[in-house]
């Protein structure tokens, strides 16, 4: 057990998203009850969402908080890339909380050191803590799942940076084996392309998210290498994939796409966003 720093202050708030509390409550619920759902069976274990701010990401990351709504998960694990320079492949908080205009999530450290046990057996590299990270990606989310979710729940925070699939794989399994006998919900954080005009971005995008729905993570970590498609986080993703395998899942269902051309208006130059549901059918 590390010492823990007190409460992470938001680096974003008032940034990426408002830092009033009822702005912020209602922008969110907005976002998710203008979500239309098709018909999703099965158990969720895991969704997709982007990261980007709020106005960007936000209409489709409804679409997966929409996904989850009312559920009571014990522990929420969301993963998401490192967008910084650390050296470290896997990093998580070194606080006792995360902090939002909507209030404190606790950060299960237990959790966090029983998967550190499990990675050392698996001969993985350790979780890097970390104190006041700018990380966004993961920070992002964490309102949605204030508003959307319908109990308290406690935060497994991991940021990769990671690319290599073995130890990916390896930290996929062992966090789904740590988590398999509590009430979980997994969440990836990823974008998709970035800076590309509209119609490349939607071909490129519409690869990645195939890649996804196919269930194959090797074939999302090979996306950029062989051109076909792009994610910053596609390191989490993969992650996510097998984690959510190894918990049973065994369906991906995309629920949403957009860039942020069809926020702005401006398709010269746009990032791509989706989401989808993992559930076990």
């Amino acid at each position: 057990m590390q010492t823990q720093l007190g409460t992470r202050p938001s680096p974003i708030a008032g940034r990426w998203y408002p830092d009033d509390p009822q702005e912020l409550a209602e922008s969110v619920d907005f976002y998710i009850k203008q979500a239309q759902l098709p018909e999703i069976p099965g158990e969720i274990i895991a969704i997709i969402v982007p990261h980007a701010g709020h106005r960007y990401s936000g209409p489709v990351a409804g679409y997966g908080f929409a996904a989850v709504r009312d559920l009571k998960p014990e522990v929420v694990a969301v993963v998401s890339p490192m967008h910084y320079p650390y050296t470290d492949a896997f990093l998580t908080s070194a606080h006792s909380a995360y902090s939002t205009p909507l209030g404190e999530i606790p950060i299960d450290h237990k959790a966090l050191d029983d998967l550190d046990a499990r990675l050392k057996h698996a001969q993985t590299e350790p979780i890097l803590r970390v104190g006041r990270d700018p990380e966004h990606s993961l920070e992002i989310e964490l309102p949605f799942l204030q508003r959307a979710l319908s109990a308290e729940f406690t935060l497994l925070p991991l940021m990769v940076r990671e690319l290599d699939p073995l130890p990916l794989k390896n930290l996929g399994l062992s966090l789904a084996r740590g988590l398999q006998k509590r009430s979980a919900l997994l969440v990836a954080s990823t974008d998709l392309s970035h800076f590309y005009p509209q119609a490349a971005a939607e071909s490129l995008d519409r690869e990645m998210l195939r890649r996804i729905a196919a269930f194959d993570p090797l074939a999302v970590l090979h996306a950029e290498e062989e051109g076909q498609g792009f994610a910053c986080g596609r390191g989490a993703v993969a992650v996510v994939l097998w984690a959510a395998q190894e918990l049973g899942a065994n369906h991906v269902q995309i629920l949403q796409y957009a860039t942020s051309g069809d926020v702005t208006g401006d398709f010269h130059q746009v990032v791509g966003y989706g989401a989808a549901v993992i559930t076990r059918q």
